[in-house]
């Protein structure tokens, strides 16, 4: 095993890579001096995974089995409960499910190896009941049904029914209630072999430590046993929506919308298409936009108002929300903002903005021990260094950002999700 260290003098970090005989990928920032830690620990295994090959046989589970282990992960074989364990030690510990990978992470200022042993145990020992599978069944679908009363989620949850026809990314990460009540211990046992294996598996951590003694606790905790990584069925949706606008009624103050147009991701320099993408929709959207500011000023949009790129499993979207009296205005101004930037390209000393505030939030994140490890997580996965981004945005042109977005957002794939108040606004 051979610890590489990268040092980047440009924004003044370093980052040490290893992979283990058992496949675990680890990255470690070192933060000399600090006094606090962070660590996580996932699989690439989420909520759209539903289907895979593993060793020659095919598996196919009810949606939702990602996000249930996730809940069930934390109950030990002893009785201990490590989410209790770890708080009891001062430590901050949490977990997330996203569409392609689960996550699980603590911060904390001290007993960090202690704390780092514990993640790495109690993510490896899967134990399951009928008894505690069928109770969590009444928990996960309660926080089903919450989720289904609000509207943010509301609009997401259209957006998405729009953009894809088939890709399972269209469906809620928890799955639904009918399909949460086909999980049973042996579908949970037989995903936690198949995904959470440590070379489907990565491990980051950031803080005053060692990179050797992080992979000997590593190697210590999870033994040097390789096993079989398994292939998920990869999901491909290129056809433009069938339907491009979407509402529904429900308890809100002002009508609240989500616009958004799908794309398939190139297969080339993926940390340089994902800065291109949010360095255009800045210039596009961003609050010193000119879009956004007129729109604003006019009482259209206000400060309840963002915009996201997001990659999720072997797809990419552009996203715009927010409220506003008149989400169609929206729509059609945006569009035709799209359309002046192709025609016209973007003001040469807006786009320099653009670029020195994107460095600096960029900058800013290196700051922020979560931020940092999480990113790494993605990047290790999709083969990129988040620390080669700085020098990346610096070569990116207006050409690029404006090329993008108009092959991006078209009228025949920009969608447009609306909630509603019950008496119209």
């Amino acid at each position: 095993m051979e610890i590489l260290t990268r040092r980047f003098e440009n924004v003044g970090e370093t980052l040490q890579t290893a992979v283990l005989d058992n496949g675990l990928h680890i990255c470690v920032v070192p933060k000399k001096g600090f006094s606090s830690f962070f660590a996580c620990f996932g699989t690439y295994y989420g909520s759209v995974m539903r289907s895979f090959d593993l060793a020659g046989v095919r598996h196919d589970t009810p949606a939702g089995v990602a996000h249930y282990l996730e809940h069930k992960m934390f109950d030990m074989p002893d009785g201990d409960n490590a989410l209790q364990s770890m708080t009891a030690t001062g430590a901050d510990p949490n977990a997330f499910t996203a569409y392609d990978e689960t996550v699980y992470y603590f911060h904390c200022t001290e007993r960090f190896e202690e704390n780092l042993r514990t993640l790495l145990r109690f993510v490896t020992t899967p134990y399951f009941t009928a008894e505690t599978v069928e109770k969590e069944q009444g928990i996960i679908a309660q926080e089903i049904r919450m989720y289904e009363d609000e509207p943010d989620n509301a609009v997401y949850v259209d957006l998405m029914k729009l953009l894809y026809k088939t890709h399972p990314v269209r469906d809620d990460i928890a799955g639904t209630v009918e399909s949460i009540a086909e999980i049973d211990a042996d579908t949970l046992y037989a995903c936690h072999r198949a995904f959470y294996t440590p070379g489907n598996m990565c491990l980051c951590v950031a803080g005053d430590v060692d990179a050797a003694a992080i992979c000997a606790i590593a190697e210590e905790m999870l033994g040097g046993e390789k096993g079989e990584v398994p292939q998920p069925v990869v999901y491909e949706e290129n056809d433009a929506p069938e339907k491009l606008y979407t509402e529904r009624v429900m308890s809100v103050s002002a009508p609240q919308f989500l616009l958004g147009a799908a794309y398939r991701p190139t297969e080339g320099d993926v940390l340089r298409e994902r800065i291109v993408a949010r360095l255009a929709m800045r210039l596009l959207c961003g609050t010193s936009s000119p879009l956004y500011t007129r729109l604003y000023r006019e009482g259209i949009l206000n400060r309840n108002f963002s915009y996201g790129t997001d990659f999720p499993a072997n797809t990419a979207q552009l996203t715009v929300g927010g409220e506003s009296p008149d989400p169609q205005r929206v729509y059609d101004e945006l569009m035709g903002e799209v359309g002046r930037i192709a025609a016209e390209g973007f003001d040469k000393d807006a786009f320099e903005r653009a670029k020195r505030a994107s460095l600096g939030a960029r900058l800013r994140g290196f700051e922020d021990f979560d931020s940092v490890c999480l990113t790494a997580f993605d990047a290790e996965r999709l083969g990129y260094c988040i620390f080669d981004a700085p020098a990346v945005l610096a070569s990116v042109t207006a050409e690029e950002c404006r090329d993008f977005l108009a092959r991006v957002l078209t009228r025949e794939r920009t969608v447009l999700s609306v909630v509603r108040p019950q008496t119209r606004v």
